[in-house]
C-alpha cells in the first residue's frame, strides 16, 4: 500500500470512528428517552445536506453529509413561558419555544421533554456523555490489554557482526574489529530470546537485565527460531557505553564531554513490537487518562492562549496540548502510513494500538467536553436539570409552593454566545495545527 493511500485510510478510519461515536453518543439520549415516553421525532448523524433517511414510528433516522457531530431532537426541550412572565414576541427565546412544542399534538403534551422528572432528564442527559466515558475506556482498555503498548520486544531486529570502535556512534566494521559475542554464538535477527543465564526474558529490558546481570561469563542463551528452542552460549564483552540519563539526555562532565561507564556488550538490537499491560494496572492507566483529559478542560483558556503562542512562534506546541479535528486526521493519517513508502517498518499492532488510543482520547475529550455546565453543550442540559431539582427540595423543605420547571430557555442567549465562542476555538486550534502541527 502506497504511503499517500494509507495516510487517506487513517483519515476514513477516523471519521468513521467519529461517525459511530456519535451515533452512540446520540443513542445514549435517544433510548432513555423513548424508554420515558419522550417523542423524538429525529434521529441523525451528520449535519448539512440529507444523505439518506427512513422513518420508523414518529421518528426519522439518517445521516448527513458533514460527519462532524449529530443530533437527536426530544420534542419539548424547553418549557412554555412561566405565567405572568411572557417572552418578546418573536425573540429567540419565543421562537425556541415555539419550535420546542410544535411536534407535540394536543394528547401528547405529557410527552415534552420538560415534563421528567429530574432524575429522568439527568439520566436522558447524561447517558451521552457516559456513552463517550464507556467508548473511551473500552478502546483504551483494549489497547493497553489487548493490542498492547509500544515497547522493543525480546525479539532481535539485529545483531551486530563486529565489536567497532566506537559503538554508540555505529561506527562501521573494520578488518582489525573483532566479532561480536552475538555473532560468534550463532545469534540471529527474527531470533526471540525466551532466557539468559536461566533468567526468563519476556521483554527488552529483562533481557538487558539479564545482559548485565551475567557480566562477561559464558551465559547460556535459549532462543526461539522458527518454532523451535535452541541453546546457544554467549560470553559478552565489556566495552565503554555512553550514560543517559532517565530522559534520554547525554550525561556530561564538569568539562562538557559525555560520560562512559564499562558495560557487558553483546551486540544485539531489538525489535519494536507491543507488550500487553497487566490487567492489575490498566485501571491506573486509563483513570490517568480521564484525570489528564478532565485537566485539560478545566486549563482550557490557558491551553488556547499556549497554541495561539506556538502558532505565532512564540514557544513550541505541546504534544499533550489542545487539538483540532485537522490535527487528529493528520495524526490518524500519520498512524496508518507508518512504516510505509521506505520510513522503515512500524508493525501493524503498534498502528492499531495507536489508532484505537487516538479514538478512545477523542471520546474521552467529548466526555469531558460535554461537562461544561452551559448551553448548548450536554452539561447546560445537566445544569438546568440540577437546578431545577435544587429549586424543588429547597421550596420542600421550607413548606413553599413547587417553584415549577427550570426555564432554560432563558439561558439560549448565553448558548448562542458560547456556540459562537466554540466556533472560534475551533478555527484557532485548525489554524495552529496547519502552521505549528504536534
Amino acid at each position: 500500500m502506497s504511503h499517500t493511500l494509507a495516510y487517506v485510510l487513517g483519515i476514513v478510519i477516523l471519521i468513521v470512528g467519529i461517525g459511530l461515536s456519535v451515533a452512540l453518543h446520540e443513542l445514549g439520549h435517544m433510548l432513555p428517552a423513548k424508554r420515558f415516553g419522550v417523542k423524538v421525532p429525529e434521529y441523525f448523524i451528520g449535519f448539512g445536506p440529507k444523505l439518506w433517511s427512513t422513518r420508523r414510528g414518529e421518528t426519522e433516522y439518517g445521516v448527513k453529509a458533514i460527519w462532524l457531530g449529530g443530533y437527536v431532537r426530544l420534542a419539548g426541550m424547553l418549557p412554555p413561558a412561566r405565567p405572568g412572565h411572557p417572552d418578546k414576541p418573536g425573540s429567540m427565546v419565543a421562537e425556541a419555544r415555539e419550535e420546542s412544542l410544535a411536534e407535540l399534538g394536543p394528547d401528547e403534551q405529557e410527552r415534552a421533554f420538560y415534563r421528567l422528572s429530574v432524575p429522568r432528564k439527568l439520566l436522558v442527559m447524561a447517558g451521552g456523555i457516559l456513552t463517550n466515558l464507556a467508548l473511551g475506556i473500552i478502546c483504551l482498555t483494549v489497547a493497553l490489554g489487548v493490542i498492547g503498548q509500544p515497547a522493543y520486544t525480546a525479539t532481535l531486529a539485529s545483531v551486530t557482526e563486529c565489536v567497532s570502535s566506537d559503538i554508540d556512534a555505529g561506527a562501521a566494521c573494520t578488518d582489525a574489529d573483532p566479532a561480536s559475542p552475538a555473532a560468534e554464538a550463532g545469534l540471529q535477527a527474527g531470533d526471540t530470546i525466551v532466557s539468559w543465564n536461566g533468567r526468563p526474558t519476556a521483554t527488552w529490558t529483562q533481557v538487558q537485565e539479564a545482559i548485565a546481570a551475567a557480566g562477561t561469563g559464558p551465559a547460556d542463551v535459549v532462543v526461539e527460531r522458527d518454532g523451535e528452542e535452541l541453546s546457544l552460549t554467549v560470553t559478552a564483552v565489556e566495552v565503554p557505553r555512553t550514560v543517559y540519563d532517565s530522559d534520554g539526555t547525554v550525561v556530561t562532565d564538569e568539562s562538557g564531554e559525555p560520560v562512559t561507564q564499562m558495560r557487558p556488550y553483546v551486540g544485539i538490537g531489538p525489535s519494536l513490537g507491543t507488550v500487553r499491560t497487566p490487567v492489575r494496572d490498566i485501571p491506573a492507566v486509563v483513570g490517568s487518562a480521564v484525570g489528564q483529559t478532565l485537566r485539560a478542560i478545566v486549563t482550557l483558556p490557558a491551553g488556547l492562549y499556549h497554541a495561539v503562542a506556538a502558532g505565532l512562534g512564540l514557544e513550541e506546541r505541546d504534544a499533550s496540548g489542545l487539538v483540532s479535528l485537522v490535527g487528529v486526521g493528520r495524526i490518524a493519517g500519520e498512524v496508518t502510513s507508518a512504516g510505509t513508502g521506505g520510513t522503515g517498518t512500524i508493525p501493524f499492532s503498534v498502528r492499531l494500538f495507536s489508532m484505537l488510543s487516538l479514538l478512545g482520547s477523542l471520546n474521552l475529550a467529548l466526555f469531558a467536553f460535554n461537562l461544561i455546565p452551559l448551553l448548548p453543550l450536554d452539561g447546560g442540559h445537566v445544569a438546568g436539570a440540577c437546578w431545577e431539582g435544587i429549586r424543588r427540595v429547597w421550596a420542600r423543605a421550607h413548606g413553599r409552593p413547587d417553584p415549577g420547571y427550570a426555564d432554560t430557555a432563558r439561558m439560549l442567549p448565553v448558548g448562542q454566545v458560547v456556540f459562537f465562542l466554540l466556533v472560534a476555538m475551533a478555527l484557532i486550534l485548525i489554524w495552529a495545527d496547519i502552521v505549528a502541527p504536534i
